[in-house]
């Protein structure tokens, strides 16, 4: 059984999407000010008109998409504000010490990059730009997205700039590791968009956006067990990555004001996939919800009362008697990832929340008040 520390639900074969040179290829604590929330202002003149076809949609939006070069490899972005900030994925930029901007008009200007946030892989750009250049793209509502609609992404896979190429969601709610945490295993990046949008080196930190123009994630890695022998790039299998936008939306104007986002942490471990012999095992009769497997000394779970199994079952490893998680804040938890996505996304460090448990064969809610995530 897969173990995670509010975390590592998903271990995938998973490569990020930049480029490598030569190829062608914070949430604040509860006494903090209210989030931050940057100037987004539409793109200046009339918009090119959306008739239903992507070509419309793509002469609408390429304007705040660009191409994020390093010296050491290059990748994609788009245009947050009008004040400058773009946004990408950080691994496009880890480690950099020239950062370059090139915009579709042909312009181009250097960047500094002025907050990331590793967990989640967001970087924030900021450049000196003329206002004519500055097209900030409009942002979606990731929690309004169904598997099956249509997405497209934009960005420079292979160097190729301004590619577009079509797709669907094929799936919501997936997570992926993070860094590693101090007790063991790992924390999680929740609320990762799935798609078979074409997604290649170069494609990462590029819009994914839906068939309004407006971004919903951004493209950061695809799953792959093939690797191409003599550039060492990852084969595109159909299975790609976005961050939610609405995660997004959440952490960039953190980056911007602080340079680094702080996440809430229960402390708790869990399972991502349990099978039907895991909960037989458990002796439960419901088969949704994230089983407590452990939960951290001295953590807000802890502290709060969460139990974890202790009595042996005839699955090596596994002790019964947990906690049950069905429900935080009264929305239905089917399974951990669900609880991750909705903690990532709507809480805070110092937030209390209610989870509601199975416990001894009947619902009890217990209230818990968020810490900050360790590094």
């Amino acid at each position: 059984m897969k173990r995670i520390l509010i975390a590592i639900l998903m271990l995938t074969l998973a490569a990020t999407a930049c480029a490598l040179p030569g190829s062608t290829l914070p949430q604040s604590p509860a006494d903090s000010p209210a989030q931050p929330v940057a100037t987004i202002v539409p793109v200046a003149g009339a918009p090119v008109p959306l008739d239903g076809s992507l070509a419309s949609l793509y002469q609408q939006v390429i304007p705040g998409v660009v191409a994020v070069r390093t010296d050491t490899g290059e990748g994609s972005g788009f245009i947050y504000d009008t004040e400058g900030h773009i946004v990408t994925n950080q691994h496009v930029v880890d480690g950099a010490s020239v950062v370059e901007i090139a915009f579709s008009s042909g312009y181009k200007a250097s960047g500094t990059v002025i907050g990331f946030d590793p967990d989640a892989d967001i970087a924030v750009i900021k450049v000196n730009a003329p206002a004519e250049e500055l097209h900030p793209l409009p942002i979606g509502d990731s929690d309004a997205l169904l598997v099956g609609q249509p997405v497209v992404a934009i960005g420079n896979p292979f160097g190729l700039s301004g590619t577009m190429t079509l797709g669907i969601i094929s799936g919501l709610g997936r997570t992926q590791p993070a860094h590693a945490a101090p007790e063991g295993g790992f924390f999680s990046n929740a609320d990762i968009i799935q798609t078979d949008a074409a997604i290649n080196p170069g494609n990462s930190g590029g819009p994914l956006f839906n068939l309004n123009g407006e971004v919903i994630g951004i493209n950061q890695s695809i799953r792959t067990e093939t690797v191409n022998q003599l550039t060492g790039n990852a084969i595109n299998s159909g299975v790609g990555f976005s961050i939610s936008i609405n995660l997004v939306k959440r952490i960039v104007p953190f980056l911007i004001r602080d340079g680094k986002y702080e996440y809430p942490y229960f402390g708790i471990s869990s399972d991502s996939d349990m099978s039907l012999s895991v909960f037989e095992a458990l002796g439960l009769d419901r088969y949704t919800g994230a089983y407590v497997v452990s939960v951290v000394p001295g953590s807000p779970a802890d502290k709060a009362g969460i139990r974890a199994g202790d009595s042996p079952t005839s699955i090596n490893g596994l002790n019964a008697g947990g906690d049950l998680i069905v429900a935080f804040d009264g929305k239905e938890v089917k399974t951990f990832d669900d609880l991750l996505s909705y903690l990532i996304t709507t809480k805070s460090p110092g937030d209390t929340v209610v989870l509601t448990v199975l416990r001894d064969g009947k619902l009890v809610d217990v209230t818990v008040t968020l810490g900050t995530r360790p590094k």
